[in-house]
């Protein structure tokens, strides 16, 4: 079975005269010798009826790209705080032993709650639609942390006179806005593309996520560029009263602006309280959903391997982007799904197949080195190449250096979102010649080598130079890993349909690998937030931090090289 991919619906097939279907249940019960045959035609034959049915309109160019500007507005506040939060924890006097620390309780909530969370806007029946009462209360409390984060030194300051106790609230208050930004930036992700996926046709959600990507690098250049300008000397900075109120306002009238436009860009259709099923689920998750008995997380496989040999190919990463970024969301509330939880995910990484459970290993060395250079780089910046101190006093030499390192660095991390929308080309013209796996080691060993010689030479120059290879990292990191997952699923659905695969593993659907995948994601970002700090403290210095995310991606190269399942060719 596969869904139709043509802009304009197809004319709805009728069965033949003669084969008249008065029921479903007349082939679930039929002979053993035809009944599984008979039924897999009656959906050939009444798919585009169905499809026909749900198939939301056609949207316009322009409003793709307005749905999209939300993350254009999430990923420049992402940047924002990959770029300062470090500096301004150290500013208001955080012990590095514990920096580290407020990268731990986010993912530690998101790790327990997001199988249940991300499934929950699913079964809301707010008039205004399912999607965006979850994104209004999810933007609102990312402007809510990056106010208190970007601000709270500067209120406490203003309202505490004693030095100890303005120092313990004013570490409380911006940690709090760090772990709350945090915890919202990363659960939006999910109702956004679900919103996406309800609202558009399936030529139109290709065309989406392709707007989402662009915008997403975009918006990320953005916020580094931000970062790097000196706004405290400016006479914005003047009237604002400080860099970090500048950096605010910019952020925060950026957020508000492309989340009012995003809810406003494409109405929703609510779910009615006297349906049992929503006018808006997709074709694929219909069909399947009659004709499967198990219907339960991880049973996929019937909707999403044949749409793999069309709509999963090698060069195509935001479809692959599709199946990641609403592995929970995208379910729908009927009455043979079931909620997803916790339990049902971790049982699915349990029982998954070695080359699958390697693919989740080698994803999480990955990020775990990425996340110990990107989460610290600007820190690193300040210290060891420009010599500064965060804990001086704010109009000495030393913290001038400081923030002056910081600047530097975020013209770095610029370098990595320019460099990893560049390798994207590169990379489609490398994969007929290396294969996957090729790819895999290649953007872990380039990113290993590039934060070694940043350890051992930290100059400017060198890098300045050497930040491009981070990009090389974190696009591989976000195509790579659920391209593999697109193949290896096309091999078994080809080795189940040839009678040659066993059993176990056939259940298994896209959705529930790709939801393993970015729990590694949050898993890696606990790791870092438990253990680097106490490494920066044993070492005595935050270079630790590069060589900690070298020493991890090299690994990372060695895993890949041993483990990862070769793939000969990838999707035709």
């Amino acid at each position: 079975m596969t869904l139709l991919t043509e802009h304009q619906p197809q004319p709805s097939r009728l069965p033949e005269p003669g084969t008249h279907i008065t029921s479903l249940d007349r082939y679930s019960v039929g002979s053993a010798d035809c009944g599984d045959a008979l039924k897999e035609d009656y959906f050939d034959s009444m798919e585009p009826v169905v499809f026909a049915a749900v198939e939301p309109p056609r949207r316009s160019l322009g409003r793709l790209v307005l749905h999209s500007l939300v993350m254009f507005g999430r990923e420049f506040c992402y940047a924002v705080e990959a770029a300062f939060v470090t500096p301004v924890l150290l500013s208001v006097g955080l012990p590095e032993s514990l920096y580290s620390l407020v990268w731990l309780i986010s993912p530690l909530l998101g790790f327990l709650l997001q199988p249940v969370i991300g499934s929950a806007s699913d079964y809301c029946r707010s008039p205004w639609g399912r999607r965006r009462p979850y994104i209004l209360s999810l933007g609102i409390m990312i402007l809510a942390g990056l106010s208190l984060f970007l601000n709270g030194d500067a209120v406490v300051s203003a309202i505490v006179q004693d030095k100890s106790l303005k120092t313990i609230w004013a570490i409380v208050i911006v940690m709090f806005g760090v772990v709350l930004f945090d915890f919202a930036a990363d659960f939006i992700d999910g109702p956004i593309k679900a919103y996406l996926f309800d609202v558009c046709s399936h030529a139109d959600k290709e065309r989406g996520l392709h707007f989402h990507a662009l915008l997403t690098g975009l918006g990320g250049a953005s916020g580094y560029l931000l970062g790097a300008m000196d706004w405290g000397h400016s006479s914005l900075g003047r009237l604002l009263g400080s860099e970090y109120q500048v950096i605010y306002f910019f952020s925060a009238l950026t957020w508000t602006v492309f989340l009012t436009v995003h809810l406003f860009s494409i109405p929703e259709t609510p779910l009615s309280k006297d349906s049992s099923l929503d006018p808006l689920i997709p074709c694929s998750h219909l069909v399947h959903s009659s004709h499967s008995s198990s219907g339960g997380y991880g049973s996929l496989h019937g909707s999403m391997s044949k749409d793999s040999e069309t709509d999963l190919q090698p060069g195509s990463f935001s479809a692959l982007g599709e199946s990641n970024s609403v592995t929970s969301s995208s379910k729908q509330p009927n009455k043979q799904q079931k909620r997803m939880s916790l339990k049902s995910c971790l049982m699915a990484m349990i029982t998954m197949p070695n080359h699958y459970r390697f693919l989740c290993i080698s994803h999480l060395l990955g990020w775990t080195a990425f996340l110990c250079n990107m989460l610290f780089f600007t820190d690193f910046m300040g210290q060891i190449v420009y010599k500064g101190n965060p804990y001086a006093d704010h109009n000495s030499t030393a913290y001038e250096r400081y923030e002056r390192g910081v600047e530097i660095g975020c013209w770095g991390l610029c370098i990595n979102a320019i460099s990893s929308a560049i390798y994207s080309y590169i990379q489609r013209l490398l994969l007929p010649y290396i294969g996957l796996k090729g790819l895999y080691f290649i953007g872990y060993f380039v990113f290993g080598l590039g934060t070694s010689l940043i350890g051992l030479f930290p100059n400017i120059i060198t890098t300045l130079v050497l930040c491009s290879t981070f990009g090389v990292m974190s696009n591989t990191l976000y195509t790579i890993p659920f391209n593999l997952i697109s193949v290896y699923h096309h091999e078994d659905e080809v080795q189940r349909r040839m009678g040659k695969g066993n059993s176990a593993g056939q259940d298994r659907g896209t959705g529930v690998d790709c939801a393993a995948l970015t729990c590694m994601v949050q898993l890696a970002q606990i790791l870092v937030g438990a253990g680097l700090g106490a490494l920066v403290n044993m070492a005595g210095s935050v270079i630790v931090v590069v060589l900690s995310a070298s020493t991890m991606a090299l690994f990372g190269c060695l895993f890949i090289a041993i483990f990862i399942r070769n793939v000969e060719k990838p999707l035709q």
